[in-house]
């Protein structure tokens, strides 16, 4: 998305540009994605959820976001919904193959399959993050590198490496992911990445596969409980519920609904006491990564910087290439990507 915006916005301003896709599309993660673009409902709230973020950079999305879906809008994305769906935040939803189509329109055809861009360009990174390779994963997230990616293949740490070449500096926290509790499955088809994902943490008791409790009161987002599965033996644990926690409702689903997706895609479901646990039904689940959280180091003008803090010339960041954001907690990507991509079309 970040590329998508940045290439729209430039085209807007007057500017030349080529948009380079690696993948064999457009739209990267934002298309499998459930398209909600949200904001904290005020920077007090973000720095509480946030709180080890650069305020400066939780400042430009706050102030930038509602102004930029509006520019969204303008340019025919089609919204869902005008609600976020979260009492704690603010935004609002599109259809991802329309938000792609628009964006688009709006800019340039994106160079499908492209390869690294020319040294002597102004650049934009906006490639995604770098949970899609396996060394990088295990150098920064996971000793033993094995997350599944619940997100587009194509994401594989090119823009940081790029920038690391320039001499950027990298900022955390690098062993920050965002992701998912998805049933522990071998595959899951992209297009069901966020019907699978299993959102009912905070209303199971919840053990790793040798029985040790996981005991943290999960976040609202469980964003915390899923990088914690991560870390368990196999990345997996059981989610046990009583019979009542089965009617509560996570949005839209409730957590039986959400169960019986794990169960048609055939992830281990058995009763509790094959586990010596008592309850009503356990599902088996895997940390899933979307995201990476920490990036190359950027300014408010999405300027990337070097280890003096000091702009490297002609190079830019956007989306989740940028780090400094969200560290500590849960922050939409998809934010990120539109202001960003806008604050580094524009200062570019």
């Amino acid at each position: 998305m970040a590329g998508l915006v940045a290439a729209a916005r430039a085209r807007q301003l007057g500017k030349p540009v080529r948009l380079l896709e690696k993948g064999d599309r457009p739209g990267g993660s934002m298309l499998l994605s459930s398209g909600v673009v949200w904001r904290y409902r005020s920077l007090e709230l973000f720095r509480e959820q946030c709180p080890a973020g650069d305020p400066a950079l939780q400042t430009l999305v706050q102030e930038r976001l509602d102004d930029a879906l509006d520019w969204l809008e303008g340019l025919g994305a089609p919204v869902l919904t005008r609600d976020s769906g979260n009492p704690l935040t603010a935004g609002r939803r599109f259809d991802t193959h329309g938000l792609t189509e628009a964006l688009v329109r709006a800019g340039v055809e994106p160079e499908l399959r492209a390869g690294p861009p020319p040294e002597d360009d102004v650049l934009v990174l906006a490639t995604g993050g770098f949970q899609g390779d396996r060394t990088l994963v295990e150098e920064h997230i996971h000793p033993a590198g094995r997350l599944p990616l619940r997100a587009n293949p194509w994401s594989a740490g090119d823009g940081l490496r790029l920038g690391r070449g320039r001499g950027a500096a990298l900022v955390g926290p690098l062993d920050e992911f965002y992701g998912r509790a998805m049933p522990a499955v071998e595959a899951i088809a992209p297009e069901r990445f966020v019907g699978a994902a299993q959102l009912y943490g905070r209303f199971a008791r919840v053990v790793d596969l040798e029985g040790k409790p996981l005991d943290l009161e999960p976040s609202w987002s469980e964003l915390d409980l899923v990088q914690a599965i991560a870390r368990r033996p196999e990345g997996r644990a059981w989610y046990v519920l009583e019979e009542a926690a089965l009617a509560e409702r996570v949005r839209d689903r409730t957590v039986a609904e959400m169960v019986a997706v794990a169960e048609e895609l055939g992830a281990p479901i058995v009763p509790p006491e094959e586990l010596g646990l008592e309850g009503a039904v356990a599902v088996q689940v895997e940390a899933w990564i979307t995201h990476t959280i920490g990036g190359l180091a950027i300014d408010g003008q999405a300027r990337v910087l070097d280890g003096a803090a000091e702009p490297v010339p002609g190079l830019y960041a956007a989306g989740v290439d940028a780090g400094g954001l969200a560290g500590g907690g849960y922050a939409s990507g998809l934010a990120a990507a539109l202001v960003l991509g806008l604050v580094a079309a524009e200062r570019a």
